[in-house]
């Protein structure tokens, strides 16, 4: 079994296509980004995945307006963003807190001793299509619930599972045909090759 998400949703047909593949979470970005929507366009394109897909909006170093329009308005299921945001914002009622991580040292401000959070391990930069560092992550991913992002496409999931027995995958990049336009085809190699390498590592969980 496995978990896998999809971010930076622009159109419908990017949010069907990853429905139609099974995925667990979509992911739509209010940062600086190519992806980048507004909490209205969220709200609409996420319709035909609620009660099928966690929603997450995805932020970083995200001003309190903003947050209070996507909390308000698009209603996330989760909100994701840079671990050193979240000490300052106060999640609204049913809203989880994924935060992103980007190295060892930032693990250890987050990942506390006899806990198993739910994290997001990335790239230098989101949205880049650089490839997290794997070995730090594979550490990581015994002390809580890794979900390994950063370059991650239908050629290299395999490996990655493989390596850093995450809990989940989240790709972006890989599964686009031009910037911020995603393919449906590539979301469906990416999910299948995911989840066969899940079953074959033992690692991830269906859970959501």
């Amino acid at each position: 079994m496995s978990f896998i998400k999809v971010c930076g949703m622009t159109d419908a047909r990017a949010v069907e296509a990853a429905l139609a593949a099974g995925v667990d979470a979509i992911g739509f970005v209010f940062a600086a980004s190519v992806r980048r929507v507004t909490p209205a366009q969220a709200l609409e394109l996420a319709r035909p995945a609620r009660g099928h897909a966690l929603c997450v909006a995805v932020t970083q170093h995200p001003a309190p307006e903003l947050l209070a329009e996507v909390f308000s308005l698009f209603g996330p299921d989760v909100l994701q963003t840079d671990h050193g945001d979240l000490a300052g914002i106060e999640l609204p009622p049913g809203v989880a807190a994924w935060p992103v991580l980007r190295g060892a040292l930032a693990a250890d401000a987050v990942v506390q001793p006899g806990a198993r959070p739910r994290v997001l391990f990335e790239g230098p930069r989101s949205g880049t299509g650089q490839v997290a560092d794997w070995s730090a992550a594979r550490v990581l991913a015994g002390r809580c619930e890794l979900i390994l992002a950063g370059g991650l496409s239908p050629g290299n999931v395999d490996e990655a599972i493989a390596q850093v027995r995450p809990f989940g995958v989240d790709v972006s990049s890989g599964v686009e045909e031009a910037p911020g336009r995603k393919s449906a085809a590539l979301i469906g190699s990416f999910v299948s090759r995911a989840r066969t390498a899940f079953a074959q590592s033992g690692s991830g969980v269906s859970s959501r």
